[in-house]
């Protein structure tokens, strides 16, 4: 697995070598894009918009449109402008995982020790445990800055990117019912049936059957099956549109989960 960035991790006066690595990999298929015509794969170019020319990746720089013109930046002026945060995941804060909305979460990375810093790594990663505290961090990772939070997972100390407070959108004018439109019984009732349903949460339950499914259709086709099973899909409508006699429908049914 080849590292997607490499510095230290700022404790303090303690500096912790590591590498980075990604979480995360992709479950839906890899399905190319083809001309309908004669299944030839479709490709994209870097075109200059005046000669409709290609450019090489070596003749490719970036800039930025300003008083009519571009100015055009190199890897050094990034670095630049805050060259610890090119190469330091800074912790300046330690707060309690839970006072985090997940709506802030973004990407998910592992962060793995050089030889030199193993020691001071297992330090963090054991504190974090113990305390039950997460750290937050800025960093710079291709030319952008991110807000992050190191957390300890078994042996492992996880970076997740979360979001900056500017980057969440408000929710005023999304036309949100007012608490007042739930009824204390029909609260009650609900609450009684998200208790019937719970349960340990366990990760491995939860599978991509559309991928799977979807597989199985592109094998079927492939042994030349090319006609595909019509699923008609109805909405299910209840009996009663009073929310009481759902819910109490419910509480007499144990509902299958779906995964």
């Amino acid at each position: 697995m080849k590292s997607l960035w490499t510095g230290t991790i700022g404790f303090g006066l303690v500096n912790i070598p590591i590498k980075l690595f990604s979480a995360t990999q992709n479950s839906e298929l890899d399905l190319d894009m083809l001309d309908k015509k004669d299944l030839s794969n479709i490709k994209f170019k870097r075109v200059n918009e005046k000669t409709g020319k290609e450019v090489d990746w070596n003749n490719i720089v970036k800039g930025y449109f300003i008083n009519d013109k571009y100015v055009v930046l190199t890897d050094k002026d990034f670095e630049s402008v805050n060259a610890v945060k090119t190469k330091v995941i800074e912790i300046n804060d330690f707060v309690s995982e839970t006072e985090i909305d997940s709506v802030y979460y973004e990407t998910p990375y592992y962060l793995v020790p050089e030889k030199s810093g193993v020691r001071a790594y297992a330090l963090l990663r054991e504190a974090l445990q113990k305390t039950g505290k997460v750290g937050i961090a800025t960093f710079v990772m291709r030319n952008k800055e991110s807000l992050a939070i190191l957390r300890s997972s078994g042996d492992v100390i996880i970076l997740n990117r979360v979001r900056f407070a500017e980057e969440i959108r408000d929710t005023k004018g999304l036309g949100l019912p007012a608490k007042t439109a739930v009824k204390p019984t029909e609260l009650k009732m609900a609450v009684s049936l998200i208790n019937q349903l719970s349960g340990k949460f366990d990760i491995t339950k939860y599978k991509d059957d559309y991928s799977d499914q979807l597989l199985k259709l592109i094998k079927s086709k492939a042994k030349g099956k090319t006609k595909a099973p019509i699923v008609q899909m109805k909405v299910a409508a209840g009996k009663t549109k009073d929310l009481m006699s759902q819910l109490k429908a419910s509480l007499g049914t144990k509902s299958k989960k779906v995964s």
